[in-house]
């Protein structure tokens, strides 16, 4: 066997978790789009073969955002290159602390902390965010979190803690549980997703709506990313895993 059939032999030894959600039209999704649509174009019993016909928004379910997604000028899915969606991942577990405040928003002093314990963040790696958040996933209004004045409270990172990450640690892509990269919060402050806005105006990626983070150790893991190939996508519907040693709890 090659080097390379012997390291994906150990690969599948270790664990492999799943970080998307099922898409279908029930999900929480961005309010400016609608549900998953779907329609059969053809059966194995009328014609032969089966296949079906799928309306659905580029930011849908667990999705990739490309820079574009933000910034005009910035590169589409179809341009990222391959070694950008497999990458070393790092986690910052932040969930009890979201379950006291859900307006959280992850701030430079806790990747600090996080850095304290676990080793200096490397450059060209990918950094999550697990809230928790996605335990709500099955209650769409439970996802959203909207108070009686229909104002939301979801977690997100600070836009300072972004900065950080682009700047200090010149990482590749960030990830999280929500549908936006802002805590609500801030975005009701500043009517736009600012920290969005910079993070992809800055030629990075991030996917929003993982699940499964809190089952990840904060480092030692691998992520992958898959997304179809559509020329001059904002970002698409992605299928993430990430793969962990059988030694980390």
């Amino acid at each position: 066997m090659s080097n390379l059939t012997e390291q994906l032999t150990f690969l599948k030894q270790q664990q492999w978790i799943d970080l998307t959600h099922l898409v279908h039209p029930e999900i929480p999704y961005f309010p400016a789009f609608k549900p998953i649509e779907e329609q059969t174009l053809f059966t194995v019993a009328a014609d032969g073969f089966y296949a079906k016909k799928y309306t659905l928004a580029s930011q849908y379910g667990t999705h990739i955002d490309a820079p574009v997604h933000f910034w005009e000028e910035g590169r589409s899915l179809d341009e990222l290159s391959l070694k950008e969606l497999v990458l070393p991942l790092y986690v910052i577990h932040k969930e009890e602390q979201v379950k006291q405040n859900h307006d959280y928003r992850l701030s430079v002093e806790d990747i600090l902390a996080f850095e304290q314990k676990h080793g200096k963040i490397s450059p060209d790696s990918f950094v999550a965010f697990a809230s928790g958040w996605s335990a709500r996933f099955g209650e769409p209004a439970d996802f959203y979190n909207q108070d009686e004045d229909g104002n939301s409270h979801t977690p997100g990172w600070s836009l300072e803690a972004l900065k950080f990450l682009h700047e200090e640690r010149q990482i590749k892509a960030i990830g999280h549980e929500t549908l936006d990269t802002d805590a609500a919060i801030d975005y009701r402050k500043n009517n736009d997703l600012v920290g969005e806005r910079y993070w992809l105006t800055q030629n990075n990626y991030q996917v929003e709506v993982l699940t499964n983070l809190s089952e990840l150790p904060a480092t030692g893991g691998i992520i992958f990313v898959g997304a179809t190939k559509i020329k001059e996508a904002t970002g698409f519907t992605a299928r993430v895993f990430a793969i962990v040693p059988n030694s980390i709890a």
